[in-house]
Order: structure tokens, then C-alpha cells, then sequence
């Protein structure tokens, strides 16, 4: 059979439809891992529920693949499909502040830009990534681990409810008092359930925030990750941030012949009362020289940006990550003999701690299972010459291998690669037979499985 006419798609939704004859066609259908080149047969830019609606409709009747796209961070690519058809939310960005129920209204193809822009105006914030041009939807779905999540919990712990177009064309409301089951799924299950056209985030008072990063020689670095475990699990709650390692980019607050040094570094981020701040973040100043560091007073949402520029869309992207319930010295070893092989600037390893509030969370409560954890760990491998793809992700894989012995079975869904679906029952430990019941109520035809797929 031939493929499907797609002028009934374009007769019945309200925004643009691309396909491989238009201009636009190969602009609409990039993401921004450059290592995905997928041709699907139409990109619909979604306005409105209405369009998701109608686009979920279109792929299930004529059973083709369906990509749902939000911020297109995915590092496999889940926004774009072969043959199949792209529901695009980019184009539903609005973003609604209740300052005085503290809460936002969120559209689906938003990014964390967009969320923090309009809650910092009202002095309020919600849990987000470190990279502002993240869509909120992906980041969410997956659980939401940032720099407030010690105080806060995960972005999904502070999902109050979502609007998701179902497998079957329906828009449901998934909350703790209609459709319970969906929305459990929704907190760290991804996109297997729907399309989400909407989310309400429950919010809280963060404006402005004091920290920045701290880069200190590469042979503190073994002192720099000892001393960050030991102090962040006693550290007040407010007190946010990673260790990881980090090639010098070129900024003015680095000594310039140390630009392109690979350096130990610590991201700081205090949301107490400001003028705590310094004595809140003296003990990093205290564990080993700070050869440079941009740390002070500043707005929530320009630490949550800071980093935007080196990940702009265009780059290759390999990564590998698990969970580790606690950071052993024989862990941060083998780390040591591996991070130096990082290729470019681009690429970098973070330890994200994930206690505190998070920890408050039963395990079955949300689809997120890992709440013993201590940090979620990335090998963030990301550069600009495909030339150097096979050389830069063995060494991804290579690392991976070296320290997964030191680290839990199971890693951070946002951050899985494209080869990682046999991991997909150790991500979700117990809660995956609970996944697999929503699913096949839900999707039952697997509709939404371009992602970390849970099969029905």
C-alpha cells in the first residue's frame, strides 16, 4: 500500500503542515541531536489541542509511527520518525501564572525559558533542568531532576495535573482526583501514555538565587567529588547544585590561558535568604583551591540558562548515565581515569543529587522508582564534528562500563540513548508492571511508543 494523503491532515488542523515537498520540510524535521536524520512523511505544527487531537487521530487510522516533539532535546530523537508523521508542539508555548494559588498553566511545547520568564515575574519557580531551551513536557514526564529539587522534589512532584490527548483521540485531565492511574504513569513514565497539551505545575517562592559555577584544578578533583558527597546529604535543603568536570569554555571570569583546561567543577545554587548565601557556600570554597568561578547574586532563571550555549541545536549526542545510592571512593576512582578523555567542551559528566525532598517520595508513588538514590550520574558526550562520533562514543561506552559495577542497574529515563530500551524494566524496578497495566489501558496499540517504550 502506498503511503496515505496527507491534504485530509491538512484540511482539518489550524496549523501548518510540512511535508517532503514543501521548503520548509528539512528545517521542520531536525531535532537537535545532529546524529538523527529521519524523513518523516509530514510535520504537523501544532496551535492547539485540536491539532494534537486530529494528529494522533491521523497516525493511528493509517498505523503510522507518531513522534510527539516538545523542546526536541531527546538525546535518541524521540521528536522525529521515518515514515511516520511528527506532532509538533513547539508552537503551544503559552504559559499562565496564578500568583496567588502559585501555580502555572503550561503548555506543551514550552521551554524551561518560557516557564521561568513568567513565574520570576511573580518571584515564584518550580523545579527545572540546567538548560533553558529543554522543553518543560519531556523534562516532566521523565521526573525532573534541577537545581531545586533537593528542596522542592522533581519537576513531577510538583505536577498538579496534565491534559493528555490519548492513543484514542480523547482529551482526558489526569490528576490525584480524575484518571489516577494516567497521571501516576505521567510522573516519570515519558511519553508512552498521550501527547500532553498542558501541565499545572504547583509553585513556589524563588526569585532570585545566589551560586554560579566553581572550577577548581583536575587534580582536586577526587577531593572536589569526596567532599561534595559528604557534605550535600546534611546540606540544607535550599542548597542545590553538582559536581562534574568540565572543559573551560572561554568567559571572562576564566584566566584566559586556562581556556579549554579540563577542570573539576562544582554548580552551586543557594534558594535561602540571599544574604546567607556566601557562608552556605564557603565549604566549597573550603575543600580545594577555586581557580575561577562566576558565583553571586543572580535571578533563578539566569543560572537555569547558563549553560544554553554549549548546547546549541546541531551537535552530536551519545549519552550514558545510571543511579548510584552512594558515591564509593572506588567509584570516584574509576571516574577519575576516565573524565580526562573528554573530547570537547561541549561534552561533560555531572552528578546530580537527587535527596532531600525527593527522598520524601514513596517509591510506587509516582512511575519514578529510584527515590533511594543519591545522585543521577551522566556522560554527557556531545560535540560538533560527526567525523568523531565513532571515536567519542566508545569513549562514552567505554566509561559507562568502567563505573556501571559501582552504580544501580537503572538510570534517569531523560537521560537513556537510543540503545538503552533493554534497560527499560531496571529504570522503573517495581513500578513497571504498573506501567505496563496503564499502558494497555491507555495505549493499548502502543500508538506512542517513538520513546524509552513500556509495551503494552
Amino acid at each position: 500500500m502506498g503511503k496515505p494523503s496527507i491534504d485530509p491532515l491538512r484540511e482539518r488542523v489550524r496549523g501548518t503542515v510540512v511535508t517532503p515537498d514543501d521548503d520548509a520540510y528539512d528545517e521542520a524535521r531536525k531535532v537537535n541531536n545532529a546524529m538523527i536524520d529521519k524523513r518523516p512523511v509530514a510535520v504537523v505544527r501544532c496551535t492547539h489541542a485540536d491539532d494534537v487531537m486530529t494528529t494522533v487521530d491521523f497516525a493511528r487510522r493509517h498505523d503510522l509511527a507518531l513522534a510527539v516533539r516538545g523542546g526536541a532535546h531527546s538525546v535518541p530523537g524521540f521528536g522525529t520518525c521515518d515514515d511516520g508523521v511528527v506532532a509538533d508542539l513547539s508552537p503551544m508555548r503559552d504559559v499562565r501564572v496564578d500568583a496567588e494559588r502559585r501555580t502555572a498553566r503550561v503548555e506543551g511545547g514550552a521551554t524551561w525559558g518560557d516557564l521561568d520568564a513568567a513565574t520570576h515575574a511573580f518571584g515564584l519557580a518550580t523545579t527545572g533542568g540546567i538548560i533553558s531551551t529543554t522543553g518543560v513536557g519531556g523534562l516532566t514526564l521523565g521526573g525532573g531532576i534541577g537545581y531545586l529539587a533537593r528542596g522542592l522534589g522533581l519537576s513531577c512532584d510538583n505536577l498538579i495535573s496534565a491534559d493528555v490527548v490519548t492513543a484514542d483521540g480523547r482529551v482526558v485531565v489526569a490528576s490525584e482526583d480524575e484518571h489516577d492511574d494516567l497521571f501516576w504513569a505521567l510522573r516519570g513514565g515519558g511519553g508512552n501514555f498521550g501527547a500532553v497539551t498542558a501541565f499545572e505545575f504547583r509553585l513556589s517562592p524563588v526569585k532570585d538565587i545566589y551560586g554560579g559555577p566553581m572550577l577548581y584544578e583536575l587534580e582536586d578533583a577526587g577531593t572536589v567529588l569526596r567532599s561534595f558527597r559528604d557534605l550535600i546529604g546534611d546540606a540544607p535543603r535550599q542548597l542545590g547544585g553538582f559536581p562534574g568536570f568540565q572543559i573551560a569554555p572561554p568567559l571572562p571570569f576564566i584566566p584566559e590561558d586556562r581556556h579549554g583546561d579540563l577542570f573539576a567543577l562544582i554548580v552551586a545554587c543557594w534558594s535561602g535568604p540571599l544574604e546567607e548565601g556566601e557562608r552556605a557556600l564557603q565549604p566549597f570554597h573550603d575543600i580545594a583551591p577555586v581557580v575561577a568561578e562566576h558565583v553571586g547574586v543572580m535571578p533563578y532563571p539566569a543560572l537555569n540558562s547558563a549553560f544554553d550555549a554549549l548546547v546549541p541545536p546541531g551537535l552530536q549526542h551519545y549519552w550514558k548515565a545510571n543511579f548510584v545510592t552512594g558515591l564509593s571512593d572506588a567509584a570516584i576512582e574509576t571516574h577519575l581515569r576516565h573524565a580526562p578523555g573528554l573530547p570537547v567542551v561541549n561534552s561533560t559528566i555531572h552528578f546530580y543529587p537527587i535527596d532531600g525532598a525527593c527522598h520524601e517520595v514513596a517509591p510506587d508513588a509516582t512511575a519514578f522508582a529510584y527515590r533511594d538514590a543519591s545522585f543521577a550520574v551522566v556522560i554527557a558526550g556531545m560535540w560538533p564534528d560527526a567525523a568523531d562520533n565513532e571515536a567519542n562514543t566508545t569513549w562514552v561506552r567505554d566509561y559507562y562500563e568502567a563505573v556501571a559495577p559501582y552504580s544501580e542497574e537503572g538510570g534517569y529515563i531523560n537521560f537513556m540513548a537510543g540503545d538503552d530500551q533493554s534497560r527499560i524494566k531496571a529504570n522503573y524496578r517495581t513500578n513497571y508492571d504498573r506501567l505496563v497495566d496503564v499502558k494497555r489501558a491507555y495505549d493499548p496499540g502502543n500508538v506512542f511508543h517513538v520513546n524509552q517504550n513500556v509495551k503494552p
